[in-house]
């Protein structure tokens, strides 16, 4: 939401999620309109290198897990992969040992993909590694947006405890 409450509404999520869509949009065009000069081997090898090596250990860790915690390692494989700065060190070793092509939209379709379709984002270390509410999240999101998510027990009225 901002620099000191880290967190979105479901408003700004969506509209992170529509700026992202925008980018995935325009890589499909690009793609579909360089069709034949993309190299499709490469842009494949390029799209899911991403969650081979960023979410695919940490998903199987997890599994095995059956729920619960996982080496943070796993994490930062996850948020290394799928950022921009890494995607840009990819692009830019790509670009160094294979020269400038459209293949290389994999990449940027791949991250545009998982945030805008997906909806995911970095993975913080204080959750699991697949989503699950957090009730202690869910109670904060309540408080803020004045939603109660479970009918409250409301003590009896002086009547109805004279009645008891």
């Amino acid at each position: 939401m901002d620099h000191v409450n880290h967190f979105d509404t479901k408003a700004t999520y969506w509209i992170m999620r529509a700026e992202y869509l925008v980018g995935f949009i325009a890589c499909v065009v690009l793609a579909l309109v360089h069709f034949g000069d993309i190299r499709w081997w490469a842009a494949i090898l390029l799209f899911f290198s991403i969650d081979v090596i960023g979410y695919y250990p940490g998903a199987i860790a997890f599994k095995r897990a059956k729920g619960g915690p996982i080496h943070k390692a796993y994490y930062v494989l996850y948020n290394t992969m799928h950022n921009w700065f890494a995607a840009a060190a990819l692009a830019g070793l790509w670009v160094l040992a294979f020269g400038v092509e459209w293949a290389l939209l994999a990449i940027p379709l791949h991250l545009c993909a998982d945030r805008g379709l997906l909806g995911n984002t970095l993975k913080p270390f204080s959750v699991a590694f697949e989503p699950e509410p957090l009730p202690a999240f869910q109670s904060f999101i309540a408080q803020v947006t004045g939603k109660q998510q479970h009918r409250p027990v409301q003590d009896p009225t002086p009547a109805e405890a004279s009645a008891a």
